[in-house]
């Protein structure tokens, strides 16, 4: 393959009727409002009322004051990987599955919850699949295909 070809085939914008493209924006779009949701009810605490009961002691020790705040800067972590994914997914992804990560260690040390932590291993994974995807399609917006809508 000649360079030229090369940078043809890396500068040919995505439409939404490819469906690699459709599960990059369906995972885009995922990873950005759930963090945002999960972050907020940190705060709000409709969806959990104790936050708190799935932090381990060990990590609670760690972190600066008592575990109500700890969550609170879970939260606020949340709410900036959600948006690292909207706005920057290259970067956000892979954070989102980093911290996933941490999740499913911290819930395994907690103990009761290896339900909830196999679901997050599924969420990391599905995180590190948007990672390789927002490499696939590094300017992530559609063009309209010839003779169709967007």
């Amino acid at each position: 393959m000649t360079t030229t070809t090369h940078q043809k085939k890396s500068q040919r914008i995505p439409t939404l009727a490819e469906p690699g493209f459709q599960a990059f924006w369906a995972l885009r779009l995922g990873f950005a409002v759930l963090p945002i949701v999960f972050g907020l009810d940190k705060f709000a605490k409709i969806l959990t009322g104790d936050w708190t009961r799935y932090l381990a002691n060990g990590i609670n020790d760690l972190v600066p004051g008592d575990a109500e705040t700890a969550m609170h800067l879970v939260g606020v972590t949340e709410i900036v990987a959600g948006l690292a994914v909207l706005v920057l997914p290259r970067l956000g992804a892979p954070l989102v599955a980093v911290w996933l990560g941490g999740i499913i260690v911290d819930l395994l040390m907690v103990g009761g919850y290896g339900d909830v932590a196999l679901r997050d291993f599924g969420l990391m994974a599905a995180a590190l699949v948007l990672t390789r995807l927002a490499w696939a399609y590094p300017n992530g917006l559609p063009r309209q295909a010839p003779g169709r809508g967007i």
